[in-house]
């Protein structure tokens, strides 16, 4: 990796940016879903009981994706799987085991799986958007040459970049979500139209890209957009007679607890 992802050193300790942007974007993430947790009377002690498991799940979670689908580069040399500040970690590894461990966690209990879920996914776009320039910094995820003028020089040529086109769309999903959670909405509508919306973005930029993740000859960020963009339409379509919930009204606040 170039060193231009450095971004001081201490001795021979180097800084990359690369953690510092993934530790601003969990700092900002959590602070937003704390402040939203409880402007929703939910119980923010069992919030952060949550994300201290969640968190550290969806990085493993986001590493071990990207080394299954690179494992011809990493087969040859194991310690390189231990490298996480040397980049390589996959946002949809990260959700999807950011989701089954939430669910694991929420399921069984009142609110439940959803309400968090609604609480946590503006904190998760804007995340993705701080999270994308860490890309920049390390020269990765960029799509291929062109002559459009928004065009940055990376890795030789002129390239689109990709990863501004996502950071530029997750702040657009962020305002939308963060929107829709402050208003009347129904359980899990958030968490659906964050599913729907950031998948049609990342399926778009996909076609951009020289580095996609495959499974033979299918991309599996497409693969794996289709399946989002599938479930936040069923979980609409499911909940869609439920009650509005309103939390600009007085309401008792709510704690986590087993269901009877």
């Amino acid at each position: 990796m170039s060193s231009t992802g450095i971004a001081f050193s201490i001795g021979n300790l180097s800084v990359r940016w690369y953690g510092i942007l993934i530790s601003l974007a969990l700092a900002l993430g959590i602070y937003l879903a704390y402040r939203e947790a409880k402007r929703e009377r939910l119980d923010d002690e069992e919030m952060i009981n949550i994300l201290l498991v969640v968190i550290p799940s969806a990085i493993v979670g986001a590493r071990l994706y990207y080394v299954i689908f690179n494992w011809s580069f990493y087969a040859t040399d194991w310690t390189r799987i231990f490298r996480i500040w040397e980049g390589g970690l996959a946002i949809h590894g990260g959700i999807i085991a950011g989701i089954l461990v939430c669910w694991l966690m929420t399921h069984c209990k009142e609110p439940g799986f959803l309400r968090w879920a609604d609480v946590f996914c503006p904190s998760l776009a804007i995340g993705q958007a701080i999270g994308r320039w860490g890309n920049f910094f390390n020269q990765e995820a960029y799509g291929y040459s062109t002559d459009l003028p928004w065009a940055m020089y990376i890795d030789g040529a002129y390239r689109h970049p990709t990863f501004l086109y996502e950071s530029l769309w997750d702040v657009g999903a962020f305002i939308i979500l963060i929107k829709l959670l402050r208003r009347p909405h129904r359980r899990g509508s958030v968490f659906a139209i964050y599913l729907i919306v950031y998948s049609i973005g990342r399926f778009v930029i996909e076609t951009f890209r020289t580095d996609s993740l495959m499974l033979g000859f299918l991309r599996t960020a497409m693969m794996v957009s289709i399946i989002c963009i599938t479930a936040g339409v069923v979980i609409l379509y499911v909940n869609r007679k439920l009650p509005l919930l309103d939390f600009n009204a007085p309401q008792k606040r709510l704690k986590g607890k087993k269901k009877r």
